[in-house]
């Protein structure tokens, strides 16, 4: 029998309690530069995996169309499972679940009594209306992140409330005060629950209540959700076509894959980070070349942090008819039988229906058309621009909520741009398109349609035009026949 003095050297060790919390994935699906993951792993024994495709996201816009229409909601199943097969290969499953969040996190929380969940900082007013159900969960703690902007909010060299109203007076504010964070990188392990919970399967759309639709094999792009592709289109983009060199000089163009990124179909849902693409661009400047293209794609980034924090200073105003200005002179129209001939690409003008059956065929269309067609809509036909905002958030793959309402207010006027946006279609046409070949490539009804005459086919005088089916313009604005 041991001493007391014995017993006090070598005291019976008491059974440690482990902590244990939920990663709740919301729109930072991926391993790699993850805020979230690597301060729960930091700070947990173990962890517990979850996704939820939330309903609110597949119901209807105020407008009454789809909010997530197949292209998108197909990416986004994609992702998912890309970042379940991810976990898994770390020895992890991710926890998936369709319909309310926040009761499926109560549940959740129930069943292995964890007293807190890591996840995301929510910026627009739907996503914080989830989270905040989430926080009325009885004894939780919840741990924010932010990680969806190349500068950290903690970073910017203001509150983000005094983001400067213009964007060259933020950039350049940014780049002197500010510092990109270093990229934290995927990690190595990460700790399982011993908890047994049923990991749920991955719905198809049919049961998201989608009808699925391919997309068309002539689009831009028919890349898949996912950090592994992601990562694949980064490296392919950078060292292995190295079209970054001339971004600034293609980033205009209307065909093929190669004349953009296309990192905006990742970064929406968070399969990559803007710091990652931000440091290997940085690493292709080391290695290969470093010009304006190099910086041009670093200032598209700023931009996206522009509508950020424009989204997170201003709230819901972003959805309002008069934007971000107290009073607006504009007296739009909701008229439908207009507004569904721009959106079923049957306007009578070709360049604004070429890029809406791209739109319509792929989820996906060029930032040059995406300005022609919403001037096109406000400023030609003068419909209420927010109609053409939440078509656009059901139909494109890459549909961000503050770079698209950003966008939007921007052509139509009521943003906090000083300048009336106008973009005259027939202008543009025949400078980003000036042979057609855009335009006959989704419109082949066109084909034998000259050069001359493909932007505005009603000015030709022989019968050719005359003979096909395309439609007679819906409007033919004076401005418009200087370029004829």
């Amino acid at each position: 029998m041991l001493s007391t003095a014995a017993r006090d050297a070598h005291p019976i060790e008491k059974q440690i309690s482990m902590s244990k919390a939920v990663v709740w994935f919301r729109k930072d699906l991926r391993l790699d530069d993850n805020e979230v993951l690597h301060k729960a792993i930091q700070n947990e024994d173990e962890l517990l995996f979850f996704y939820c495709f939330e309903a609110s996201e597949f119901g209807k816009t105020s407008f009454g169309f789809a909010k997530t229409d197949s292209y998108r909601a197909q990416f986004l199943i994609e992702s998912v499972s890309d970042l379940r097969q991810r976990l898994a290969g770390k020895g992890v499953q991710l926890i998936v679940r369709v319909g309310e969040t926040a009761d499926h996190l109560k549940t959740l929380v129930e069943q292995s009594e964890v007293e807190k969940i890591y996840t995301s900082k929510a910026i627009h007013q739907e996503e914080i209306a989830i989270q905040e159900r989430v926080e009325e969960i009885p004894g939780i703690q919840i741990d924010y992140s932010f990680g969806s902007t190349l500068y950290h909010v903690n970073d910017l060299p203001h509150h983000y409330k005094d983001t400067p109203k213009v964007f060259t007076a933020f950039r350049k504010a940014v780049e002197k005060h500010s510092k990109v964070r270093k990229l934290i990188p995927e990690p190595f392990e990460l700790k399982a629950s011993t908890l047994k919970i049923e990991a749920g399967d991955i719905p198809t759309l049919s049961n998201l209540g989608i009808e699925r639709k391919e997309r068309d094999p002539r689009a831009a792009t028919l890349a898949k959700g996912g950090e592994t592709e992601a990562m694949k289109r980064l490296e392919e983009y950078l060292f292995g076509s190295e079209a970054l060199s001339t971004y600034k000089e293609t980033r205009n163009g209307l065909l093929g894959e190669n004349y953009s990124s296309k990192f905006s179909l990742w970064l929406w849902n968070g399969c990559i980070s803007p710091r990652r693409i931000y440091w290997e661009i940085k690493e292709y400047e080391n290695q290969i070349k470093k010009n304006q293209s190099t910086y041009w794609l670093v200032f598209e980034l700023i931009w996206r942090d522009f509508f950020k924090y424009m989204a997170l200073q201003n709230g819901n105003r972003i959805f309002h008819l008069n934007g971000l200005k107290e009073t607006s002179n504009n007296d739009w129209s909701t008229d439908r039988e207009t507004f569904d001939r721009w959106a079923s690409a049957e306007t009578g003008v070709p360049f604004i229906d070429a890029n809406m059956k791209e739109l319509n065929l792929t989820g996906f269309m060029s930032n040059r058309g995406r300005q022609n067609v919403a001037s096109f809509l406000v400023k030609d036909l003068g419909i209420d621009w927010r109609m053409g905002a939440e078509y656009f958030e059901s139909k494109l793959i890459d549909y961000d909520v503050a770079s698209n309402y950003g966008n939007w207010m921007y052509i139509a006027g009521v943003g906090n741009d000083p300048r009336d946006r106008y973009f005259n279609v027939i202008n543009q046409a025949k400078r980003y398109d000036p042979h057609g070949d855009y335009v006959k490539y989704w419109i082949p009804d066109l084909a034998d349609v000259s050069a001359e005459y493909i932007h505005h086919p009603w000015t030709e005088s022989s019968s050719l035009f005359k003979e096909q089916s395309y439609p007679q313009p819906i409007v033919e604005p004076d401005y418009w026949k200087k370029y004829y």
